[in-house]
């Protein structure tokens, strides 16, 4: 409440001051009961004390955003809900990260291992405003770098317990599929208009975007331990502790294609159009028939 919103209840008597036991009044607002047969205008609140404020958080971040909830708000929340150790919490409207940074913070005090996941539309900051003086351009970059701040922070204050704390996090953004619209809805396009042999992958997409894609269609978690290596100068990515191997490069060979099998992945995706020439393609099966028979292999 502003100070004239504020001053006007008191004048209707809507406000109560109470002296609490440290010797401070606090003003509660008065909630009265609606008069038989007339529908409830205010619900009765529950109220959460002694939480810090969030905006103070912030500037000890030095982030620039107005409002912000209290991480602390959140973590009471989350421990009046009684979430497990592993649970995943779910912020459909980020704005600054605060869930994420409470989530952590929380993780730092008793050694969970809870995850987050957060949903934020990219809302442009407004040019005139701190956040993009500072160089935000959107409200997604605020949270992103609050989320990196805030983890050094945590570590920092508690360094003997926060050893094996995970305060990383990934970013996607929802975008069309990768594949050309010619190959998912072949007959919306006449004959004469398509390119045969052409590669069916947009030429805007990166091997990055072609990996989750293949871990979206696995079922594979997108929070999955993911590593990188190179076998015969082409860059391969190994997935969930080797459940999926896949290599999206140009020109690859039986050599690549070899090293993979015999690494025995439970999953190896390739680019379609990836392969060297003809042999490699003609021989790929055989060579992992023969050395991981088991890896159930696809190319998109």
């Amino acid at each position: 409440w502003g100070r004239d919103t504020m001053q006007e209840a008191i004048n209707d008597g809507r406000v109560e001051f109470k002296r609490e036991n440290n010797g401070k009044w606090t003003p509660y607002e008065k909630i009265f009961a609606p008069i038989e047969g007339e529908e409830a205008i205010k619900k009765f609140t529950t109220w959460i004390d002694d939480i810090p404020n969030g905006t103070k958080t912030l500037k000890e971040l030095q982030i620039p955003f107005d409002y912000p909830k209290s991480p602390e708000l959140l973590i009471q929340i989350m421990k009046m809900c009684i979430v497990d150790n592993d649970s995943i919490i779910l912020d459909f409207f980020s704005g600054s990260a605060t869930t994420a940074h409470a989530v952590i913070s929380l993780n730092a005090q008793d050694g969970g291992n809870r995850k987050f996941i957060l949903v934020q539309i990219p809302e442009y900051t407004p040019a005139n405003s701190e956040a993009f003086k500072a160089g935000y351009k959107t409200i997604c970059d605020i949270g992103q770098e609050r989320i990196r701040r805030a983890g050094r922070k945590i570590r920092e204050e508690f360094p003997l317990t926060t050893r094996g704390l995970d305060t990383g996090f990934r970013v996607f953004r929802v975008d069309s599929s990768n594949i050309k619209d010619v190959y998912l809805f072949p007959e919306e396009f006449k004959q004469d208009t398509i390119e045969l042999f052409a590669d069916n992958i947009k030429p805007d997409r990166t091997p990055e975007d072609l990996l989750i894609y293949s871990m979206l269609r696995l079922g594979i978690n997108l929070s999955a331990k993911i590593e990188t290596a190179f076998t015969f100068g082409k860059k391969i990515f190994i997935v969930d502790d080797n459940y999926l191997i896949a290599c999206f490069d140009d020109n690859i060979t039986e050599n690549t294609v070899k090293d993979i099998a015999e690494r025995k992945p439970d999953y190896a995706v390739f680019r379609d159009s990836g392969m060297a020439n003809d042999s490699v393609s003609t021989n790929f099966e055989q060579i992992f028939k023969t050395y991981s028979p088991d890896t159930k292999r696809s190319v998109i």
